[in-house]
């Protein structure tokens, strides 16, 4: 090989490793799919419950819509609690007093780890919903979902 493409090629690859930062944490991503009985839905199954959902395939809240998570302690447990973006709370309202006894399906990573009945119109954007992993997971599994969230929204901000 002559030396003017292996040079090219070992540039390439440098550029390549320079545009991609290493994170310190493994990423985890929400989205949110609602459950529905159209025709072009996709099954899921919640991993310890064995439920299966059809739910559209479209998120109806992504990682974009995502501000912050916290972990909460209501009457029945320990569950995450999602804040939205002004925009995204709206979408959320209108969607939820449309779909109300539907189940709004949470994936971590495009795994499906909870669901929430849609009981009434949900206002203030914030969105509480249980998931299928043990007590002692919720805190990492938190700080995953956080670091990942900012990391969106910085690299959202840049894009601009």
């Amino acid at each position: 090989m002559k030396a003017g493409p292996l040079i090219a090629l070992v540039m390439l690859g440098l550029a390549g490793c320079q545009s991609q930062p290493s994170l310190d944490y493994m990423p985890l991503t929400a989205r949110f799919l609602l459950e529905s009985d159209a025709p072009r839905t996709m099954p899921v199954m919640l991993p310890v419950s064995g439920v299966t959902l059809r739910v559209l395939p479209q998120p109806v809240i992504s990682e974009f819509d995502l501000r912050n998570v916290e972990l909460a302690q209501v009457e029945l447990g320990r569950c995450l609690l999602f804040q939205l973006a002004p925009g995204a709370a709206r979408d959320l309202y209108r969607l939820s007093a449309a779909n109300q006894g539907r189940r709004l399906v949470l994936l971590l990573n495009d795994a499906p780890l909870g669901a929430r009945v849609i009981d009434q119109p949900l206002e203030g954007g914030e969105l509480l919903i249980f998931v299928e992993v043990p007590d002692t997971e919720l805190p990492g599994l938190v700080e995953r979902i956080r670091r990942t969230t900012q990391h969106i929204q910085t690299e959202a901000a840049k894009a601009r």
